[in-house]
């Protein structure tokens, strides 16, 4: 994501002097509904789990997410880039490419 699509949702949340109502336990509940929007496209599908003709309704859903996630990232004062390196670096440790490469097991759960 560029600092370009990241100051773009800010500015429109900024232009509605939305801001005040962005609390950290608010904007959590929302990335949480707007994550079951996108499960709901989901539901019912049976065996088929990647639903193509859905595509546009995932990007939408996926859209409300990421933005949702961009402003709790802004209002705790956390650099995204950052958590997300940070995050890859931990996972990586936590599983190993010779360990969990094919694997879908928790880290805890991969062999020795």
């Amino acid at each position: 994501m560029t600092k370009e699509t990241i100051e773009q949702v800010l500015k429109f949340r900024d232009e509605r002097n939305w801001r005040q109502f962005h609390n950290p336990k608010d904007l959590a509940i929302s990335i949480s509904l707007e994550a079951a929007e996108l499960l709901e496209i989901f539901q019912w599908s049976a065996e088929d789990t990647w639903c193509q003709e859905k595509k546009e309704k995932i990007r939408e859903e996926l859209a409300d997410v990421l933005m949702y996630c961009i402003l709790m990232a802004d209002t705790c004062e956390l650099d995204l880039d950052e958590i997300i390196l940070e995050k890859v670096r931990r996972n990586a440790e936590k599983y190993p490419v010779e360990k969990a490469y094919g694997h879908k097991e928790k880290y805890t759960e991969l062999g020795e």
